[in-house]
C-alpha cells in the first residue's frame, strides 16, 4: 500500500503540495489527474524517495520512505518501477541493454542466461518483437520507446510501478496502446500502479480509482463512476475546460 499524508512541499516560493492525502491499495491502479504544472511528478517522486516532503509522510508498505537510510532506500526502489515521461532511454545502449539495467538484483544481472530470457520476456510483455532487442533507441518510433521504458520498469519483477505521462507527446492510437498495456500489466503481473496523465480518457480506462490534484491538494478521489457524477466545481471545471469535447469511457 501506498499512503500519503498531509504531504506539503514548495520550492522557493512556490506552494507545490499543500497537504495532500492519497491511499493507493495493494493491487490497485490509481491515476493522478491534474493540469500542467501542478505538482503530479512532484508526488510520484515523493512515493520513490527522490524529493523528501516539507511535512507529512509518504509510506511504502508501512516504511516511511523519507526516513529511509540508503540501504533501506536501495531495497525499496528494487520493488518499484519508474516509467518516465520521455522515456529516458540510453542513447548510446540498444534496447537489450537499457531493459537489462531495470534488472536490479546483482546476481540475476550478472547471469546472461537469465537476462536473455528476462529481457524476452519484457519484450513479449510490451509486445514488441524479439528482434527489437539488437536496435538503437534513435531507430524505434515514440511509441515504441516509450514500450521499451515500460519494459525496463517491469524487468526487476517489481511490486509497484509509477508512470509519469506515459501517453504524453502519443498520437491517439499509440496512446491506446500504452493504456492497454498499463491495464494488461496491472491484471497480469498484479502490481500496484499509479499513473500521473493529462489523458483523462485513458485515466478512466485503465484505473481503478483516479485522483484530481488542484492547487497542491487532492480535491476528489473516487472510482470511475464517482468521478464523472460528481458536481464539485474544480472536478467539474477540469473536465469542461480541457475535455470539453471529448466522450469519457463508460
Amino acid at each position: 500500500m501506498i499512503r500519503l499524508t498531509g504531504v506539503r512541499k514548495r520550492f522557493g516560493e512556490q506552494v507545490v503540495l499543500d497537504g495532500v492525502d492519497l491511499v493507493v491499495q495493494d493491487q490497485e491502479t490509481v491515476a493522478l489527474l491534474g493540469p500542467s504544472g501542478t505538482g503530479k511528478s512532484v508526488l510520484l517522486k515523493h512515493i520513490i524517495g527522490l524529493i523528501k516532503p516539507d511535512a507529512g509522510t509518504v509510506e511504502v508498505d508501512g516504511q516511511d520512505v523519507a526516513h529511509l537510510k540508503r540501504k533501506e532506500l536501495a531495497r525499496l526502489r528494487t520493488r518499484i518501477g519508474y516509467v518516465f515521461q520521455n522515456g529516458a532511454l540510453f542513447d548510446s545502449m540498444d534496447v537489450f541493454e537499457n531493459i537489462r539495467l531495470g534488472i536490479t538484483d546483482e546476481t540475476q544481472y550478472a547471469d546472461r542466461a537469465y537476462v536473455d530470457e528476462r529481457v524476452a520476456r519484457c519484450l513479449q510483455l510490451v509486445n514488441l518483437a524479439p528482434e527489437t532487442a539488437k536496435k538503437l533507441p534513435a531507430e524505434l518510433s515514440g511509441g515504441m520507446r516509450k514500450r521499451v521504458g515500460i519494459a525496463r520498469a517491469v524487468a526487476g519483477n517489481p511490486d509497484y510501478l509509477l508512470y509519469d505521462e506515459p501517453t504524453s507527446g502519443l498520437d491517439p492510437v499509440n496512446a491506446d496502446i500504452i493504456d492497454g498495456l498499463v491495464e494488461r500489466l496491472a491484471e497480469e503481473l498484479g502490481v500496484t500502479s499509479v499513473m500521473v496523465t493529462h489523458d483523462v480518457r485513458g485515466a478512466f480506462r485503465v484505473a481503478d480509482r483516479i485522483a484530481l490534484l488542484a492547487e497542491g491538494k487532492i480535491v476528489l478521489q473516487g472510482t470511475p463512476a464517482e468521478f464523472r457524477a460528481s458536481d464539485h466545481p474544480k472536478v467539474r471545471a477540469f473536465l469542461e475546460r480541457d475535455f470539453a469535447d471529448a466522450t469519457l469511457p463508460d
